[in-house]
């Protein structure tokens, strides 16, 4: 039965947090927020924060400097998800990626599938890894995002759910470096 072992230590995640929008400010970004008032809660760290425009070459700066960054284990954008042209954030991510995880986005619109039935197709959330980093792409709203830490990135960015999470395999995610530069 998953759940959390409470014989092993909570270990904090240093997560930046990305809004990708044309019209948002600080101010105004309620999904942002959203995101940062959970991961706190949950007793992560917030390693940093950033607004940027529907822009692939401005979305992907701020994220490769996030995955150069050793105080960043996380990066989790909303916003940019859906079908409009200005939409982009999927593509800035994928080809970031250096390994995709597909079950993220179709986990994530089943369980959306639940709530709001049919529109979720309209959904390209995604995630991957780049560089030892995770990066999740979430849609721009705050039910959205709610569902997405609260049903799934809260349990896997935990070390102490069980049978497994993201965060014990921090140390693995860079394996195929080591095995080229021995």
């Amino acid at each position: 039965m998953p759940g959390i072992d409470k014989t092993r230590p909570f270990l904090k995640v240093r997560i930046a947090v990305l809004t990708v929008s044309d019209t948002r400010g600080i101010s105004e970004d309620r999904s942002g927020q959203t995101l940062v008032d959970r991961l706190e809660g949950a007793g992560h760290i917030l390693a940093d924060r950033k607004i940027v425009k529907d822009d692939v070459p401005d979305i992907q700066a701020v994220v490769r400097d996030w995955i150069a960054d050793e105080e960043v284990d996380v990066v989790i954008s909303t916003g940019g998800t859906g079908v409009t042209g200005r939409d982009v954030t999927p593509e800035a991510f994928t080809e970031l990626y250096e390994k995709e995880i597909p079950g993220f986005g179709e986990l994530f619109r089943m369980l959306s599938y639940q709530k709001i039935g049919t529109s979720t197709i309209q959904s390209r959330a995604t995630a991957g890894v780049a560089g030892g980093t995770y990066l999740f792409a979430l849609p721009g709203s705050t039910g959205a995002v709610k569902d997405a830490w609260d049903d799934i990135l809260v349990h896997q960015l935990d070390y102490r759910f069980m049978p497994c999470n993201f965060v014990e395999l921090f140390d693995r995610l860079q394996e195929h470096e080591k095995r080229t530069k021995g």
